[in-house]
């Protein structure tokens, strides 16, 4: 990711990249508790300025609200998992997000191998390997995230799956072997939603939640 006060700079290599993995498996799913402040942005690890009013906050159900399924999902796993936390899960999604992104415009499979299913991976490694063929790189900065929120919540047997909508700006070039932009602009900020389904099977000691599905968002004209 590119440097810069207003940007948090990644590095997916040796120890780094080992302890922001192992950072992101700590916090992702896990209760927060007193650390929260009252703001909504106030406990996402992404180091980014985001608005007061940001849509990241899932309250933690309750008998009133159970009649929403995504609330009733929440609820199943919580149960199945007393770590799980909805407010926690956003913010380590968040993490998630940004260590992806980055991973996959800077090549870093080991990075993606962790965080991914085997699908997701495959699909990923194939337009990475598709880009080194052309001699082809990425330039990818996450300029913020201005929205996460829990769109989807199940459990199936063991299986915990949560859906998110986050909204990011970003930007995004791409340049060919001699360095020049064939798609992107550099300092254009696109705004992009993207709908990341994570998965975890709650019976399993490895607290780790994988990246299980990419959705295209449906138009909100």
């Amino acid at each position: 990711m590119d440097g810069g006060s207003a940007f948090l700079e990644i590095l997916f290599f040796g120890m780094v990249a080992a302890f922001l993995v192992l950072r992101l498996r700590s916090v992702l799913g896990k209760r927060v508790g007193h650390e929260r402040k009252p703001q909504a942005d106030g406990d996402t690890p992404v180091k980014h300025d985001a608005p007061a009013n940001e849509d990241n906050v899932v309250a933690m159900p309750t008998a009133r609200n159970l009649s929403d399924p995504v609330q009733r999902g929440l609820a199943d796993i919580g149960r199945a998992d007393h770590t799980f936390d909805p407010d926690g899960f956003v913010a380590g999604a968040k993490t998630a997000f940004e260590l992806i992104l980055n991973a996959f415009a800077n090549g870093d499979r080991d990075t993606l191998r962790s965080l991914t299913s085997g699908d997701v991976f495959a699909m990923m490694d194939g337009e990475m390997s598709r880009r080194e063929s052309r001699e082809e790189t990425l330039e990818s900065t996450l300029v913020r995230i201005r929205e996460a929120k829990i769109l989807d919540a199940s459990l199936v047997g063991s299986m915990a799956q949560v859906t998110v909508k986050i909204g990011s700006e970003q930007i995004n070039v791409s340049r060919d072997g001699e360095g020049h932009a064939i798609q992107g602009q550099h300092g254009v900020v696109d705004s992009i939603t993207d709908i990341w389904t994570f998965a975890r099977d709650v019976s399993s000691k490895d607290p780790n939640w994988a990246l299980v599905e990419i959705q295209e968002p449906e138009d909100e004209d």
